[in-house]
């Protein structure tokens, strides 16, 4: 069975190599081609997960090394692969969702000149994020890392035509390279410190403790807090956020793909995978756990004023993995939490988008959700299976957000002392700011008058259902938002897949998990009401209204490119400035003046060398009485 694990990756790399090299030749079929071969590696994995399950809970971990790839002295690198319970979770996830992302995106790119183009770049995007979880060494874990920004740069600007388009890719590419510092530095940092990077003997393996924790304190925190930087980029946390929103510039289901059950999780996914290096370093879990609180109010607060359906959800995404960087943050406490709440999230979430794209198919790719309403009506299935992600997502009970959100912060509270108390808060807020803003997007597009207006040419949108191709993926994924949360949770059926690869300690909680689920039920109802008072029983404007100051700083994204320009832009000029003036007078004018003197000096010496005999018996003269003269001195002390 080991074999099958390349076979994962190897099947959507086959595919990009294909659909990108292939030519125009492969355009009526293209898109055919990456979905089987992303539906192929979905089936391999379905295989190996079974065979997973046919084995001991404790050695449910299957390896598999291809060949060596860099050897020199003592210096050694593999390409190997791991596959156990938190990677075989990441498998599913990738690969099921991004199957039904293909299949929807066979209807909504139909027209589009260069679907079987954008076809490969899905199917290289799934390679990445495959060979990322796969990886057996932080090296390995690297190029996938890599591979996906790659990809994700080509897919937000697939449509390069449109200025903002190719903005929004540049962007995302420039921030995630900050945080891909910070992991290059950690993998240097692990090799110096512990000799190796291999996941086997750095992290452990099936019950045998890894030397992560040989190391100080301060080299283990150094390196785990390299490694939140990349989590950070990746996963667009504050503050490496601000290439999210403008992520949308891209097709929807790239969107879907990004936000879901990819980019966003990755850096998840390197927090939980170096659970032994964060469980030595309390001070860099204490870092993670306000990075997450943070992010979780920051990216609910921008959602609130988003008009735009697909920044909204964009919004909503930050959120949602701020929660799940913050039970990350928690430890064995919280990091089985943590991936539950990703792979609910990403049902529902991915649902949401899928979603969003059928509106705007049905409505000439208009994203103003003012220019909506009534949409119910026209767009039945579309309706029903976001209602469902809506519902979810705000954690309606019996549905996968109230399982998974909840135990986030029951965890939260379970930390104890005042962190527990300040960051079980912010969860509960988040909770409520969800209600709200996810209220405003259901009533906004599916409910109230119909506002929509002709647009530039005078054509007018004739709203409906999208084909099956796209409503099929969108109906598969509302049973996930669902069911999932049940099924995991039943007999704590996810924490005992899961345990064995990350631990689970179970925290003195100071309010129990029925007062955490009746405060999280009284929130809910709290933020539903509001909105339902601002958008369901009043008409919404089809101008947005000026509103509060905070309003109009979410808008902004809090001012955070406005931030990021007065520090980053306007403060590397100045900085750049200062070291050219630093340079231009210190380090120049040491050289210049050190140069002129040697020449000046040299001028001067160079004149007692004229050539005349006389001026040199002067010099043989002066100098033995020098010497004469130096004697006496010497004999008369």
């Amino acid at each position: 069975m080991e074999n099958l694990i390349a076979l994962l990756i190897a099947a959507p790399l086959l595919g990009a190599a294909v659909l990108l090299v292939g030519g125009r030749r492969l355009d009526a079929v293209g898109h055919w081609i990456g979905t089987l071969l992303s539906t192929t590696s979905f089936v391999f994995g379905v295989v190996l997960f079974g065979d997973l399950l046919s084995k001991d809970a404790e050695h449910r971990t299957l390896t598999q090394h291809l060949f060596t790839w860099i050897q020199v002295g003592g210096f050694q690198a593999d390409v190997a692969f791991r596959l156990d319970q938190l990677s075989m979770t990441f498998v599913l996830l990738i690969t099921g969702v991004g199957s039904l992302i293909h299949l929807y995106s066979i209807g909504y790119m139909e027209h589009d000149e260069r679907r079987r183009r954008f076809f490969g770049y899905l199917n290289l995007f799934l390679a990445a994020m495959l060979l990322l979880v796969l990886a057996d060494n932080y090296l390995l874990l690297y190029v996938g890392w890599e591979g996906v920004g790659l990809a994700s740069y080509l897919l937000i600007g697939f449509w390069q035509h449109k200025p903002s388009a190719a903005t929004a890719a540049k962007k995302a590419f420039l921030v995630n390279r900050v945080g891909d510092m910070g992991l290059s530095i950690a993998i240097m940092l692990m090799f110096t410190t512990f000799g190796t990077f291999a996941f086997g003997p750095l992290l452990g393996s099936e019950g045998q403790p890894g030397i992560a924790g040989d190391a100080s304190e301060g080299k283990l925190t150094a390196i785990a807090l390299m490694l939140l930087l990349a989590a950070c980029g990746k996963s667009a946390q504050v503050p490496l956020q601000s290439w999210l929103g403008d992520a949308m510039e891209g097709p929807t289901p790239v969107s879907a793909l990004i936000h879901a059950a990819t980019m966003v999780t990755a850096g998840v996914y390197l927090i939980v995978r170096s659970a032994a290096i964060f469980n030595a370093a309390p001070d860099a879990q204490l870092v993670v756990t306000v990075v997450g609180a943070v992010t979780l109010l920051f990216g609910a607060i921008v959602g609130c004023a988003k008009d735009d359906i697909k920044k909204a959800l964009a919004g909503s995404t930050m959120s949602q993995i701020g929660y799940m960087v913050l039970a990350a943050g928690l430890g064995p406490i919280g990091y089985v939490f943590a991936i539950m709440h990703l792979v609910t999230h990403g049902f529902f979430k991915a649902g949401l988008f899928l979603g969003a794209g059928s509106v705007m198919h049905g409505m000439n790719d208009e994203v103003d959700m003012r220019k909506y309403g009534g949409l119910r009506t026209y767009m039945p299935i579309t309706f029903v299976t976001f209602g469902l992600g809506y519902l979810a997502i705000i954690g309606f009970p019996g549905l996968s957000g109230f399982f998974s959100k909840d135990k986030i912060i029951e965890a939260a509270f379970a930390k104890g002392g005042t962190e527990g108390w300040i960051l079980g808060g912010c969860a509960l807020l988040g909770a409520a700011i969800t209600a709200f803003y996810m209220t405003r997007v259901m009533l906004m597009t599916f409910f109230g008058e119909k506002r929509w207006q002709p647009d530039e040419d005078g054509h007018e949108p004739h709203p409906h259902e999208s084909p099956k191709s796209m409503t099929i993926p969108m109906i598969v994924l509302a049973f996930g938002s669902v069911f999932a949360g049940a099924f995991f949770s039943i007999g704590d059926r996810f924490v005992h897949w899961l345990e064995p690869v990350t631990g689970h300690s179970h925290g003195d909680s100071p309010v129990s998990a029925l007062t955490v689920t009746l405060a999280t039920m009284v929130v809910l109802v709290v933020g539903v009401a509001i909105a339902y008072a601002q958008y369901g029983r009043r008409p919404v404007p089809v101008v947005a209204p000026r509103g509060s100051l905070l309003t109009r700083a979410a808008r902004r994204d809090l001012l955070q490119d406005d931030f990021n320009h007065v520090v980053l832009v306007r403060g590397g000029e100045h900085l750049t400035r200062s070291l050219v003036y630093v340079d231009h007078t210190l380090v120049d004018g040491v050289v210049n003046g050190t140069a002129a003197s040697m020449g000046g000096l040299s001028g001067r010496l160079r004149k007692l060398q004229n050539g005349y005999a006389r001026s040199y018996a002067v010099s043989m003269f002066g100098g033995v009485a020098i010497l004469i003269a130096a004697t006496l001195l010497m004999r008369a002390v």
